[in-house]
């Protein structure tokens, strides 16, 4: 197993209505990951997550504004179905804010021209079940969105147990930018 960590923005608003579906159908709730936003994956071997590292992401987050996103819209790519944050663009200034600084760490090792902040619902390779499972929770999530989150910290996650865990918490700055 290859020791991994994560920058994510934890969504715990969206739990209720993603967590049986997750549980069900998105490998990584198995390994202990909650509902989430990307920021950086991977990022730095959990071996690498030194004090000074640590203490800049701490730098760079507490001078990134808290704000409030709204996840409404169903989005997908091929075997994902995801609910896409809006307003979308805060996300892409966090992980430009994280890559610029630590630009050995690309998105997703650099493997997607776009980086496409999303709140992954199910993963599975079968177009027919993927295209059933979206038909599905469409009919539940339509009562339950959109979802209100008001997000003041970025997590930062390790599977050096073998299990995802949060190893630290970073309190964003005070000032909030509204959806």
């Amino acid at each position: 197993m290859t020791f991994e960590s994560a920058l994510v923005v934890l969504v715990p608003e969206a739990e209720f209505l993603v967590a049986a579906f997750r549980n069900q159908y998105d490998p990584t709730a198995a390994l202990g990951v909650p509902a989430h936003v990307t920021v950086l994956y991977p990022f730095k071997p959990p071996p690498e997550l030194t004090a000074d590292v640590i203490q800049i992401l701490q730098g760079l987050f507490s001078r990134f504004p808290g704000f409030r996103t709204s996840l409404a819209e169903l989005g997908r790519f091929p075997g994902v179905l995801y609910l896409a944050p809006e307003p979308v663009e805060i996300f892409h200034r966090l992980i430009r804010l994280v890559t610029e600084r630590f630009p050995e760490t690309p998105p997703y090792g650099g493997q997607f021209a776009e980086v496409i902040p999303h709140l992954t619902v199910a993963q599975v390779s079968d177009s027919e079940q993927l295209e059933k499972i979206a038909t599905d929770f469409a009919k539940q999530a339509t009562e339950c969105l959109p979802i209100q989150a008001s997000i003041n910290q970025i997590a930062l996650l390790d599977n050096e147990s073998g299990l995802w865990r949060i190893r630290q918490e970073f309190l964003l700055g005070t000032e909030s930018a509204s959806v």
